[in-house]
This record gives structure tokens, C-alpha cells and sequence, in this order.
């Protein structure tokens, strides 16, 4: 596509998401150091360190909450505890329970863990019981009773050979249970809080425990007395023994004593001597202010760590925060290295960043902001708000951006290009109110402006250069103040050559002023609630605004008229900006839809269902083909324009439609029905499927290569065809084909074979109504067959009598033209029917009966017309069984009888006359006969059955 070409957007697709992964509970890494596995409510999310996604998902079945897991030391097995009170065994590799069974505790099951062999499982309970199982044999090796409260801690002894289980419940105490006698044999007291973790040195001899009560102890496990007891002034979720080999001199590490790690609610990890009780390294976060000291010197919980893991395959720590954030550190020198978001909460705002649109940085419902590395979903946690960040805004550079809180401030932030890493340049305050939002200048990075709750709108002006001195961010003043409303500002849009500047209330307005000294050059009145976003074209004079009312409206920047309105959400439109030059709108809304306008139709293009709450963050990037929306369902979801995809896709399935419809035409002129057959099911074109079938059976062992090539298709094929054979089947035209494939169906496939086949039970309700009605229209067809065979058995029968008695007459008239026919057909049949007698009589009464009025009208009318000639053909025909054929020259009136008695011959003349008259009622009723048959006229097949009835009397 050239640059001078328009292309209209018609579709989005999501490239990649940002969802949450962690919401709390266990979190555990493989032995290798590739994979994190955290719960997520009723799954356990595996995340891909490389990627940051996540690259498999466990999931109960049941929908129950997992309440703890374990990965084995082999990185093999998975076991997972629901409050369904079932522990389940996975594969977690392939995704595969294999193994689900009753975890016989009488409550959810609380930690678990696995021995170092990968073949014992222990678990402990909020019954206050403790269980062994051998997960080799699977069986319950050992039922421990005697802690007291829930068991949230059981490790087992690092030397396997002890067979020593260490457990801790809420009564404090740790207590050693030897799985020899399946007794306690030790309860270590020193704690006066709930005891967080254990940790072993690798010779198994000391134990360090840790505790909420800002303690931790050293214990010798030969004598199970405390050596040491450490007060480290915080509460301590977790504690790590380093590794005792390496270098850890940048550690403050000087001797081979042991030295542990411990991290809780200070949020930062220190580095303790175990013999001496001494810190001899702190960590420091660069990124993070210092924290203000609370109470007792603790900072604000939300900075807290909950867990801490050792990498000794990658030589790294693992830490997470109280805020799901995932924090990799090197190992020798506490430096952060990588970190990811398990949980981002409410997004408020979502903007790409850097010169390529390679990051994303996000407001969430916290003091910090969020920038996203979009290759590896690598985060860094900025600190400079101190309450929740509402808004965003990027200068056109990219590298650059602006930010406002419910803490009155605005913060200016700039991007290293060459390094990623983001810091705090510029700080501004004056607002009386939480700022809601703010706009950067589009021209040059010359100017930022903010609008407040308080109703007012402020311009701040930025240094030329923007650099930090001496670590701290340059403080910037507003140059102009202005009160635009009389409510909270929602919205605030700067023009694409920054002269201009639009603001948004909740009053239902939208202003226009000039930058330079905040003058007011129009409102704009229209909307019937609050409006919520505003956005410039960059093409025109025109002004988007999007409301709470469900509308979007394009505004004239001359007269300050409304020029069209958008009508299709069904709540309020949060945002709205201009994509393909501006001859497009994409909004988003409260109803968690983003839809595509066309502004020259007023057309909703596509709709499409994002996110399942709120979308408020809506920006696209500067190549205008990706599009990133923020909800307040914690997702962030990339959409790509996959317009020209589909296109491209289009045309290349039209052509391959081109080139398969001419493979099929060859395969049909060259008689390959069977590779036809299988195109034509390919191309789902039942009609062509229909032809090929009649094609096999033209043939003379038709129904036996139908049978071949019906066996050859695939079991997909055979469920194409049997569908169409359901619609073949409605038609008597096809309905012989229908039958014949489904004839074959059901000989070589069992009952169960045909159950399997997809929409099987739809075909068979639309095969039977119709296979019944075509089968009574065949048995009517049979029998109205088998009366004309009976009428031509009754015809032979007579002419075969006339035959033999007038052989000598036939054979003397072969000299006129060939042998006499057996029996003639009268086109014209006689009226002199009526005057024969009474037989006659009941004969035509019977006839009227069987055949209806209107066959009798018609009747009447022939015998009308060829009264005349009844007496000749009556004459022509009497003597069929008695008289002899007269000479050539006499013609066949000239009939003499055998007796020369006057009487004799007056009789035979009344039984000639009465056997005349049946002979032609049976050739009348044959010539409707063939007619009827001819026609398909049913109420004509069954009209015969009277007369029938009556001649058969009369014989």
C-alpha cells in the first residue's frame, strides 16, 4: 500500500496480553531457575523467567480455590490441594492430571512440600494434622497428630537418611518429627510469633527460623538448642542461608561462618552473620525514594516482601513484594535485575513509550507507575507519586512523558533511549484538588497542562533542558491559571500546532481555549452528561468528545457546532482518538467494548468484546497499526490492525477457491470421482458432491464404485456427506442418490461408528420424515403398476381367443398389409353403450362412481361426439368368439354367423354386442390407465378401483 493511499481499518486482532498471574499464596521455582509457579485462585500459573509469559496454566476441575502446592526437587511432578479437601497429582509439563485422591484431612490443606528424593509428600492441614504419602506407591505412609492450630510450615531434614519432617503451626513451636516411630521427638521454642520459615545448612547440622516477632534463631540441631538469636527490627517473612560457595565480599561477607539473608517489611533484603548477630549488607533500591519512617520505623506495607528464594542454578534471588511484583536480583550483589508485575489492579491509563513504541507505561490504581519492556514483559516500578496516579500523557518524541495523582502533583519523567531506564526530571504543585488529568505540548517539549478537580486549569512551562542535578527533579511553577468549570475536569486535549487547548467537564461542556494566555474562544454544548475524553484531528478543525451519555460527538472548531454524533454504546464512552488520518474513530467504554467508526457513514465498522469491566486507558502508536486498551479488569491487551492480513488472506483464499474449482472440473471430465468427490467435500459444494455420485452410478457397476469410493473418504468426509445427503433427500429427484450412500453407510458401519459422527442425529431426523414419504410414493407407484400388468394379461388372454378361432382369416388379409393387431383402440369411443342393456348400464354407473364428475363430463362429451359411428364399430366387432372372417374382397363389416337358424343368430348377435361392449370399456379404462401412469396423478390411480370392481362382477 502507498503512502498516498488510503486504507480504511476494518479489523483489530490482540497481539499480546498483560494479565495477572498472581494474586497471592505459594510461590515456588524449579530446581533449573526457568520457571515460577504461583497460584492465581484456581490455577497455578507457570511463568517463563526468558519471556515473562506465561507459558502453561494449571487448573482445577472442580473451580475450588488451590490452597497450597509443591514442585518436586526433579522438576517432574506438580501437586496441587483444593479446598474440595483433594490433592491432585499433574504432569505439569503436558498439562495431564495424573492422579487425583482424598487428602483425608478434615480441612484445607496449608503447606506441603516434598523431600528431597522426590518420593515422600508431606502435607499440613488446618486440621492440625500432618500426613506422609508415598507418592511411588501411593499410599499414606504417616498420620502425625499433636501440633496445635494450622500447620503452615513443613520442611523435611536436608540428609533424607534422618527421615526427620520439621513442622510449625500457629502455637510458635517447631517441632521435629522422626518418621522411624512416627514421633515427636523435639519441640524447639524461642519464637513468640508464628514461625515464617525454615532454612538448612547443606551439612544439615544448623537451622534458621525466622518469625513475625522481628527475631531470628540459630539453631544446632544436635543438641535442638538455640545458639543464636538474631533481632533484625522487622517482621521477617522469609529467610535464605547463602550458598557456601561463591563470592560474597560485595556482600560484606569476610568469613566462612554462616551468613543468612532475610527479607519482610522493611522491603529490602539484608545480608546477617549468624555467629555474631551482625547485618553486614543492606540492600539498596535505586529506584525507590527513601522511605519515610512510620511508627516504629517500618515502611508502608505496601513496600514489604513476602517471599524469598534462592537461584543457585542462575546465581540469583527471587523476592515478591506485597504488591505481586516479582523482583530477580544477582546473587552476589543484591542488584535488581528483572522484574515482573503479578498483579496490576485497576488501570486507569495506558500510553506507549519510547522513540519505536517499544515500552508501554501504565497508571494503576497505586502510587506507582508501570513501565513495560513489550519484547520481555520486563517492568520497572517507578516511585515518585505518593498516592494513585490517574492520568498520562506522552510528547511526541516519545522519550518523554507526564503524569498527575491524587497527590496534587505532576511529575515530568524522561527515558534513557540507549539503557531503558526511566527517572523522575521535573516535579510540579499547586493544584487545591486531585489532578484527573493532563496533556503535553505535540510540537516541541516545551509545555505541559494539567486540570483539576478543583475545577481549574493550570500551564506549566518545562526548562529547555531537562537533566537531573544532584539526583533530585527540578521543580516547576505554573505559568497560567485559569477556573474552566464548574465541575471536575475530566479531559484536557492540546491541538496538533499547540495554539489551541480543549477541556472537558463533568458540567456536560467542552471549552476552547488559546494556550498562550488560557482566553476562552468557545464552548460546546450538546451532551447530556459528563464528557469524559476529548481528542483533535490531526487532519482537520475538529474536535471528539466522548460522554457519559453513551455518544460520541465531532465538533466544528469554527462555529462551534456539532457536525455528526456517534450512537452505539451502550454506557459511557471513556475514550475516543482518530486512527487512518483521521477518517476514523476508535473508542472505548464502560461496557468493555472498543469500536470502530467510519466518520464519513457514521458507521460502526467493528465492534469488539476487550475486556470484561471498564476500558480506561485507549492510545495508539505512532505507526498507527497497534493499539494498546487498559481495564479496570487488570488486563493491558495489544491489538494489531490486521486489515491487509485479511485482505492478503482473502484474495489468496479466492484464488486457491480459483484453482480447486479448476482441479475439480478436470477430475470430473477425467472420470477421478474419487479425488472429486474429496475436493468437492473439501470445497463444501454438496450440489457438484450430488453430480459426482450420479456420475459413479451411470456407470454399469455404478453402485459398486459408489460403494468403494463412499469406504475410501475419511470419517470427516463421511459426516460432510451424510449431511448433504439429508438436504439430497428432500428432493425425489436426488433422493435415489441420498439413499445409496446412506445405504452404504449403514452396511459398513456399526450403530456406535455412526453415533460418533458430528451432527449424526441431526442428518438421521431429516432423513426419515422424507425416506418415508419417498417409499409410500414408491409403493403407490408399485401397485398402480401392477394393475396395468394385470389389465395386459386380460387383453392377451382375449386377443389370443379371437386369435385361434379367426386364423384363417388373418392369414387370407396378410396379403393387405401384414397381420391383424389382437386388439384395436378406439380414440373415439361410442355412446351406444347406454342402449345395450342393464349391464351396460351398471357398467357406466360404476364407471361414474370410480372416476368423479369431471371425468364423467368428458366421457359424455365424447360419446357425443361419435354417436354416429358407434353402429360400425359395434358391427366391426361382434362375433369375437363364434364368427368366421369373411372374404378380403367383403371387408371385415361383412360378417356371416355359422347358423342359418334366424333365432340362433339373434342371440349370438346379443352376445357378440355384450362382449363388444366390455372389450371397449377395458380399452377405455387402459387408455386412462397409461395416461394416469404417464401423468403421476394419484387421484386418477385410485378413481380406477369402482370399474375395475364392476367388470370383474360383469365376468
Amino acid at each position: 500500500m502507498t503512502s498516498n493511499t488510503l486504507q480504511f481499518k476494518t479489523n483489530f486482532a490482540v497481539s499480546s496480553k498483560i494479565e495477572p498471574f498472581y494474586k497471592g499464596g505459594k510461590v515456588q521455582i524449579s530446581k533449573d531457575g526457568k520457571y515460577i509457579f504461583c497460584t492465581c485462585g484456581t490455577k497455578v500459573n507457570i511463568l517463563d523467567i526468558a519471556t515473562g509469559r506465561v507459558s502453561h496454566s494449571i487448573e482445577q476441575d472442580d473451580q475450588e480455590d488451590i490452597t497450597s502446592f509443591t514442585v518436586s526437587p526433579d522438576d517432574k511432578i506438580l501437586v496441587t490441594s483444593s479446598r474440595a479437601l483433594l490433592l491432585k497429582q499433574w504432569d505439569w509439563r503436558e498439562n495431564k492430571c495424573t492422579r487425583t485422591w482424598k487428602a483425608i484431612h478434615t480441612a484445607p490443606v496449608a503447606s506441603m512440600t516434598f523431600d528431597p528424593t522426590s518420593t515422600l509428600l508431606t502435607t499440613g492441614g488446618c486440621d492440625s494434622t500432618i500426613k506422609v504419602w508415598d507418592v511411588v506407591k501411593q499410599y499414606c505412609t504417616h498420620n502425625l497428630k499433636g501440633s496445635s492450630g494450622v500447620v503452615h510450615v513443613v520442611e523435611f531434614h536436608p540428609d533424607i537418611s534422618r527421615l526427620q519432617l520439621f513442622s510449625s503451626s500457629m502455637d510458635c513451636k517447631i517441632r521435629i518429627w522422626d518418621l522411624k516411630s512416627s514421633k515427636c521427638v523435639s519441640v524447639l521454642e524461642s519464637h513468640y510469633s508464628a514461625v515464617t520459615s525454615l532454612s538448612f545448612t547443606p551439612d544439615g547440622n544448623t537451622l534458621v527460623s525466622s518469625g513475625r516477632d522481628k527475631i531470628c534463631t540459630v539453631w544446632d540441631l544436635k543438641t535442638k538448642t538455640p545458639t543464636r538469636t538474631v533481632p533484625v527490627f522487622e517482621t521477617v517473612e522469609a529467610v535464605v542461608l547463602l550458598p557456601k560457595q561463591g563470592d560474597f565480599s560485595k556482600l560484606g561477607v569476610k568469613s566462612k561462618e554462616p551468613h543468612f539473608i532475610t527479607a519482610g517489611s522493611k522491603g529490602v533484603l539484608r545480608v546477617w552473620e549468624a555467629s555474631t548477630a551482625r547485618c553486614v549488607f543492606t540492600q539498596t533500591v535505586s529506584a525507590r525514594p527513601q522511605p519515610v519512617e512510620v511508627g516504629g520505623g517500618e515502611e508502608p506495607d505496601e513496600h514489604s516482601l513476602t517471599h524469598c528464594l534462592l537461584l543457585p542454578a542462575t546465581n540469583r534471588i527471587a523476592t515478591v513484594t506485597a504488591e505481586h511484583n516479582f523482583l530477580l536480583s544477582d546473587l552476589h550483589t543484591l542488584v535488581l535485575e528483572q522484574q515482573f508485575v503479578g498483579y496490576n489492579d485497576e488501570v486507569l491509563d495506558v500510553k506507549f513509550l519510547g522513540p519505536a513504541d517499544s515500552h508501554i507505561v501504565v497508571a494503576t490504581n497505586s502510587p506507582q507507575l508501570k513501565v513495560f519492556d513489550l519484547a520481555t514483559s520486563n517492568c520497572q516500578i517507578l516511585h515518585g507519586h505518593s498516592e494513585t496516579v490517574l492520568a498520562l500523557d506522552v510528547f511526541r518524541t516519545g522519550s518523554m512523558f507526564a503524569s498527575c495523582a491524587k497527590d496534587k502533583t505532576i511529575s515530568v519523567w524522561q527515558m534513557n533511549i540507549e539503557t531503558g531506564v526511566v527517572c523522575c526530571v521535573a516535579k510540579g504543585s499547586g493544584h487545591a484538588n486531585a489532578i484527573g488529568s493532563i496533556s503535553c505540548s505535540r510540537m516541541k517539549q516545551s509545555f505541559v497542562v494539567s486540570g483539576s478537580q478543583d475545577c481549574t486549569i493550570k500551564v506549566w512551562d518545562l526548562p529547555e533542558s531537562l537533566e537531573t542535578r544532584g539526583g533530585s527533579p527540578e521543580v516547576l511553577h505554573a505559568r497560567v491559571t485559569e477556573k474552566g468549570h464548574d465541575k471536575d475536569i475530566n479531559s484536557i486535549a492540546i491541538s496538533p500546532n499547540d495554539k489551541l487547548l480543549a477541556t472537558g467537564s463533568q458540567d456536560r461542556t467542552a471549552k476552547l481555549w488559546s494556550s498562550a494566555d488560557l482566553s476562552l474562544l468557545g464552548v460546546f454544548k450538546g451532551h447530556k452528561r459528563g464528557i469524559w475524553c476529548l481528542q483533535f484531528s490531526p487532519m482537520d478543525q475538529i474536535l471528539a468528545s466522548s460522554s457519559a451519555d453513551g455518544t460520541v460527538k465531532l465538533w466544528g472548531l469554527q462555529d462551534f457546532s456539532c457536525l455528526k454524533t456517534f450512537e452505539g454504546h451502550d454506557a459511557s464512552v471513556l475514550k475516543v482518538i482518530f486512527v487512518s488520518r483521521g477518517t476514523q474513530l476508535l473508542t472505548s467504554g464502560s461496557d468493555g467494548l472498543l469500536k470502530l467508526w467510519t466518520i464519513k457513514t457514521n458507521e460502526c465498522v467493528k465492534t469488539v468484546d476487550a475486556h470484561e469491566d471498564k476500558i480506561w486507558g485507549l492510545h495508539g502508536n505512532k505507526k498507527d497499526e497497534l493499539v494498546a486498551t487498559g481495564s479496570a479488569d487488570s488486563c493491558i491487551t495489544l491489538w494489531k490492525d490486521v486489515t491487509e492480513i485479511e485482505l492478503a488472506e482473502e484474495q489468496a483464499k479466492q484464488e486457491d477457491q480459483v484453482m480447486k474449482q479448476q482441479e475439480l472440473s478436470n477430475l470430473l471430465h477425467e472420470k477421478k470421482y474419487f479425488k472429486a468427490m474429496g475436493l468437492a467435500i473439501s470445497l463444501n459444494q454438496p450440489h457438484t458432491v450430488l453430480m459426482v455420485i450420479k456420475g459413479i452410478l451411470t456407470n454399469d457397476d455404478g453402485a459398486e464404485q459408489l460403494e468403494k469410493t463412499i469406504l475410501k473418504l475419511r470419517r470427516d468426509q463421511k459426516e460432510s456427506v451424510m449431511r448433504f445427503c439429508g438436504v439430497w433427500n428432500t428432493n425425489a429427484r436426488n433422493c435415489q442418490e441420498a439413499q445409496a450412500v446412506v445405504q452404504v453407510l449403514l452396511q459398513h458401519e456399526s450403530p456406535e461408528e455412526l453415533l460418533q459422527y458430528s451432527g449424526v442425529r441431526a442428518a438421521l431426523e431429516g432423513l426419515l420424515p422424507y425416506t418415508e414419504r419417498h417409499f409410500q410414493r414408491i409403493s403407490r407407484l408399485l401397485q398402480a403398476s401392477m394393475f396395468v400388468d394385470y389389465m395386459w394379461e386380460n387383453m392377451r388372454l382375449t386377443g389370443n381367443a379371437s386369435c385361434g378361432e379367426n386364423q384363417d382369416e388373418e392369414m387370407e388379409s396378410s396379403s393387405l398389409g401384414g397381420p391383424a393387431p389382437l386388439f384395436t383402440i378406439d380414440p373415439n369411443p361410442s355412446k351406444g353403450l347406454d342402449s345395450e342393456g342393464g349391464d351396460s348400464a351398471r357398467l357406466e354407473e360404476a364407471e361414474r362412481r370410480g372416476r368423479g364428475e369431471v371425468e364423467e363430463e368428458e366421457e359424455s362429451s365424447q360419446q357425443e361426439d361419435v354417436e354416429s359411428d358407434d353402429d360400425d364399430v359395434s358391427a366391426a366387432n361382434k362375433g369375437v368368439k363364434s364368427r368366421k372372417m369373411a372374404s378380403p374382397e367383403e371387408g371385415k363389416e361383412n360378417i356371416e354367423p355359422e347358423s342359418s337358424s334366424e333365432g340362433d343368430s339373434d342371440g349370438e348377435e346379443q352376445m357378440e354386442g355384450m362382449e363388444n361392449e366390455e372389450q371397449q370399456l377395458l380399452r377405455r379404462e387402459t387408455e386412462a390407465r397409461l395416461v394416469t401412469m404417464t401423468a403421476g396423478n394419484q387421484a386418477e390411480t385410485q378413481s380406477v378401483t369402482p370399474r375395475t370392481r364392476s367388470m370383474r362382477l360383469r365376468r
